[in-house]
């Protein structure tokens, strides 16, 4: 665990699923030679390869999965930030007739990770004092977004307070548990999970926001 006020001599990578989240963290970091900012690709696998290759490449102290995702109702609303307490691999398990076996249920691994509780406390608090609208709560990762009301229910019963949804976060977290590194979720949320309404969403918005966040983030990191 990182305490608060002593990471000033962190090594960070930033990993983003696209190029235009890369861009809005850049745009904050200023270029902060304390930060690389990867673009590990759209969903776990791929995201978990490619963060891979980045920390046996170059030490790091700190990973960040950081992005735009959907924001579960009533948890988080369009254009707020989640800072993830845990990364839950929502979508990896079994279907049986008396409902959904995550991995652990049946024995074959794990599901969830634990992000780094005081830098996010921490995180939370700096976002929250500088008036951005910021949330805490489990982020889940899917492998299919959620464009349904019937599983955004099942998800959110499921998993307790889950706040967020995207597709990147286990893989970028199973790679830094296995180098034995630290990592937090940072989502800006875009849209409600749901009912999938490509007209409803607010990419704009949750990227000028996820550029806010981290604009913070160096803040605290100083």
């Amino acid at each position: 665990m990182i305490p608060c006020g002593q990471q000033s001599q962190l090594r960070v990578l930033v990993v983003t699923a696209v190029s235009a989240e890369r861009d809005a963290v850049w745009r904050a970091l200023h270029r902060d030679p304390r930060f690389d900012v990867l673009v590990g690709g759209v969903g776990a696998v791929v995201a978990a390869v490619n963060t891979t290759k980045a920390l046996v490449g170059a030490e790091y102290s700190l990973v960040i999965s950081a992005g735009i995702g959907g924001g579960f109702p009533g948890r988080a609303e369009v254009g707020s930030l989640v800072v993830g307490t845990e990364i839950v691999a929502a979508d990896l398990g079994a279907e049986t007739s008396d409902g959904f076996n995550s991995l652990e249920k049946l024995g074959f691994g794990m599901t969830r990770i634990l992000t780094d509780a005081n830098l996010a406390k921490c995180i939370t608090k700096a976002l929250q004092d500088a008036k951005l609208p910021v949330n805490t709560g489990p982020v889940l990762t899917v492998s299919t977004v959620t464009g349904t009301s019937e599983t955004a229910i099942e998800l959110a019963a499921r998993i307790n307070d889950a706040s967020a949804e995207a597709m990147e976060g286990f893989g970028v977290g199973f790679a830094a548990l296995d180098r034995g590194l630290p990592v937090l979720e940072i989502r800006a949320i875009s849209n409600i999970v749901g009912p999938r309404d490509r007209s409803a969403w607010r990419i704009k918005e949750a990227l000028d926001v996820l550029e806010a966040a981290c604009e913070v983030l160096t803040e605290v990191l100083a």
